[in-house]
């Protein structure tokens, strides 16, 4: 009767074993990809919170067409968004097309952002970019990163702001503050940008991708700050499972209008 009952018990030890193979096989599959401690259902409302909260966020630079766009946010790198709109404002008034930028050259370029910081290799990278945008894409800003990522000066980051600003894409360009909540919140842990960004992505509902770069943004700089996450003024408070949280009772969701947005940069 043992050995009867050991035999019929083989079958079943042979499941369990293919089962344990499968799921060791699927964490392979995916070694980059971390567990994140939300259901769908709770990131479906933190989104739908940020949503109600801020409808319409919008960028602090000023632009007024996608070439003005790409070079303020070049230019505003290392520096305050509020310092490169004083430059901008009278170099865009004699320069707002590649080939008019171009043609203006390096030494007047820099001569309208001397008050910006890294003002020499700016101004280098927009002459640059700018004969670039004439001479490879007919003077006009391609709407797609690869194409954007090879201009002078235009890393990931950049080309996702341009991207989501002018084009209307659902891209993440993850800034200090995008970086810091993924990591801090355990929405999207990652060691590198990129991974946060893969991360977000993964999880964001996407009728919320479009504006979703920039509510991190807003609630990074005024609520979960780098210092001291102030978790009294936070709306996601009972959702929140960061592991800093000081509180489980989230503040009235009131509507916010016009707050303006900085454009997330390399800083």
């Amino acid at each position: 009767m043992e050995k009867l009952n050991s035999k019929r018990a083989l079958p079943s030890m042979r499941q369990a074993q293919s089962s344990e193979s499968k799921k060791a096989g699927a964490k392979r599959a995916n070694p980059g990809r971390k567990r994140i401690p939300y259901t769908k259902e709770e990131i479906h409302e933190i989104f739908r919170r940020f949503s109600l909260q801020r409808p319409e966020p919008k960028s602090e630079l000023d632009y007024t067409n996608a070439f003005t766009m790409l070079v303020a946010v070049v230019l505003s790198a290392q520096a305050t968004d509020a310092g490169v709109n004083k430059a901008t404002k009278a170099l865009f008034a004699r320069a707002d097309t590649p080939a008019k930028m171009a043609a203006l050259g390096e030494a007047e370029i820099s001569r309208y952002i001397r008050t910006i910081g890294l003002w020499r290799a700016k101004a280098k990278n927009v002459a640059a970019l700018s004969e670039a945008l004439v001479r490879d894409f007919g003077g006009e800003v391609p709407d797609d990163r690869e194409a954007l990522m090879t201009l002078p000066g235009v890393g990931r980051k950049t080309a996702n702001v341009v991207l989501n600003n002018v084009f209307d894409e659902p891209t993440l360009a993850v800034d200090t503050h995008i970086f810091r909540l993924g990591n801090r919140l355990l929405l999207a842990p990652g060691k590198t940008p990129e991974e946060v960004e893969a991360g977000f992505l993964r999880i964001i509902p996407p009728e919320y991708l479009r504006h979703a770069h920039h509510w991190l943004i807003l609630h990074g700089r005024y609520v979960c700050k780098a210092r001291r996450p102030e978790c009294e003024r936070c709306i996601i408070a009972d959702l929140c499972k960061a592991p800093v949280k000081t509180c489980d009772v989230p503040t009235p969701i009131v509507p916010i209008e016009e707050e303006a947005v900085a454009v997330a940069t390399p800083r």
